[in-house]
């Protein structure tokens, strides 16, 4: 197995993918999670049937999409531009209306005390390990007291992490990350749960090429070795009601 590319060249990765390829984000994690095993596990934490819910971290909105369907208003906030652009596509497709786009970091949310009911992170705050290793605990903190300050009492906060992609059991792929996880359950008192969240492609062909750009060559050379056009995905959830 080919080593792991430095947590650097892998930070600059994900930012310029961010900042220059949403558009082929977007076409990728559509794919993701194809038995819609997320939603029902979020409706059993916190349904959000009628709530108000913050996406942080909500790049190009899938799970804004997700929530929309039932929540009376969801908040979609991230800090690249180019996400939060391929989000308002997306989202206006769909025809719902109850949805807005707000720039903004994690750290420090435009949003007031006690205004929502459930506050969600996906694959976002984890990125803080890997963009600052150092410091990463400063940085998610105040993630996690900004996502408490929002909440209304009786409010939950929900985590989506990476248990790896290409997995068919959970573990976390990066020492960093199995640090941030145990940091928040032994630290902060958050329940955790797992679930496959498999991606469905329609092609080998298409599995390669939605998954190199992201992934990088060593999962997309697995891919077309074995001919995998469902891609096992496993995800935690860390949730805590305030």
């Amino acid at each position: 197995m080919a080593a792991s590319p430095p947590v650097s060249l892998m930070t600059d990765h994900f930012k310029h993918i961010y900042a220059h390829h949403a558009a082929e984000y977007e076409r990728m994690v559509a794919r993701e999670d194809y038995r819609g095993n997320l939603f029902a596990a979020l409706t059993e934490i916190h349904s959000p049937d009628g709530a108000v819910v913050a996406d942080l971290g909500a790049g190009t909105g899938r799970m804004t999409r997700l929530l929309s369907v039932m929540a009376r208003r969801v908040i979609a906030l991230d800090m690249a531009p180019a996400m939060l652009h391929e989000a308002r596509h997306s989202l206006e497709l769909t025809g719902m209306r109850n949805w807005s786009l707000v720039a903004a970091d994690n750290r420090a949310l435009p949003l007031p005390a006690a205004s929502v009911d459930i506050a969600i992170e996906g694959w976002s705050f984890g990125h803080a390990v890997g963009w600052n290793p150092d410091g990463w605990q400063a940085d998610v903190g105040a993630m996690l007291a900004e996502m408490r300050r929002i909440l209304k009492p009786g409010g939950t906060a929900i985590l989506l992490e990476t248990l790896g992609t290409g997995s068919k059991q959970p573990q976390p792929p990066t020492p960093g990350l199995a640090a941030l996880y145990a940091w928040w359950e032994q630290e902060h008192g958050f329940a955790h749960r797992w679930l496959r969240t498999d991606y469905q492609f329609e092609s080998v062909a298409e599995a390669d090429a939605l998954t190199r750009f992201f992934f990088g060559a060593e999962l997309a050379d697995r891919i077309v070795r074995e001919k995998i056009n469902i891609l096992p995905e496993c995800t935690g959830l860390w949730y805590r009601t305030f």
